[in-house]
């Protein structure tokens, strides 16, 4: 069995910069990713009457279906059409995916899930890295999101989220992830930015990861409007708050915040803490990927 862990994404700052006429946003983010995440598990199925047949499990599997709109499904059979026109039929396979992430709650869960698909099944089809099939290209036609998590590391995403800058050096972040269980919809947080033409990150060139200290010079345009449609997004903030973090802020469009900790044993305590005092909500101590 082959097993790829599709890790969350955290926007550490996301800068809405404009809208382009056929409706998608532009923006300015500056993307991490935990190590904790869902995971994708591939091995031969027995059955060859379909390529790909999915069953989920984990703390979300309800959360869920396993039909053709599941994006784990889309992104399999995306490759495996493009595997069978170029290199013949591949071996059907079962996917298992293990949702560990909250749906719709701002730290990329399907699109990480399909890129993990993506990545797995072309190391267990045996893709030739000379063929000239192109995994960013089917991701990004899957979601504007996917090609990021193709890298799963530090970076900086502009245009509509494709424009890529890999930062050459990281150190970990040492973080807590709090959802306080309600989903929010990306369409509709965008539909409520009035002011789209904001300014983008000001420190050029971005080469390596920020330091939290300039992270705190930048934003999260779409917090406050999350926060307008799910009023407990500020408190969870406010709860993350009393655990003294060097900086918090919500991840994409909610509703699922960080904090950063000095150090993993500060970012643990401060989880237990959340836990404690609100043992409904998901919250997950984790440390971020480095370049």
């Amino acid at each position: 069995m082959l097993q790829r862990i599709a890790h969350a994404k955290i926007n550490l700052a996301l800068h809405v910069t404009d809208q382009r006429e056929d409706g998608y946003h532009l923006i300015d983010s500056l993307v991490a990713f935990a190590q904790f995440g869902d995971v994708i598990s591939i091995r031969e199925s027995p059955e060859a009457s379909s390529l790909v047949s999915l069953s989920i499990d984990g703390p979300f599997l309800n959360e869920l279906e396993t039909g053709a709109n599941n994006l784990v499904n889309r992104a399999a059979l995306a490759l495996g059409y493009q595997v069978s026109q170029k290199h013949g039929k591949p071996k059907p396979v079962e996917i298992k995916l293990t949702k560990n992430l909250p749906v719709a709650s701002g730290i990329g869960g399907g699109s990480a899930d399909a890129a993990a698909t993506l990545l797995a099944l072309w190391e267990f089809w045996d893709v030739d890295n000379t063929s000239d099939i192109k995994l960013e290209k089917i991701a990004l036609e899957l979601g504007a999101d996917i090609p990021m998590c193709l890298h799963s590391k530090p970076l900086r995403a502009q245009g509509i989220g494709d424009e890529l800058t890999l930062f050459e050096s990281s150190t970990p972040f040492h973080i807590v992830l709090v959802n306080p269980g309600v989903e929010v919809s990306t369409p509709e947080i965008f539909k409520r930015l009035v002011q789209k033409n904001n300014a983008a990150i000001s420190r050029e060139p971005i080469t390596e990861c920020p330091s939290v200290s300039e992270l705190r010079d930048m934003r999260n345009d779409l917090q406050n409007h999350a926060i307008k449609i799910e009023p407990v997004i500020k408190e969870a903030l406010n709860v993350l708050q009393e655990t003294n973090p060097q900086l918090m802020r919500m991840s994409g469009s909610g509703a699922t915040c960080f904090g950063i900790y000095d150090n993993q044993k500060l970012a643990d305590q401060a989880a237990n803490q959340i836990k404690s005092q609100h043992p409904d909500w998901w919250c997950v101590a984790t440390a971020t990927t480095v370049s």
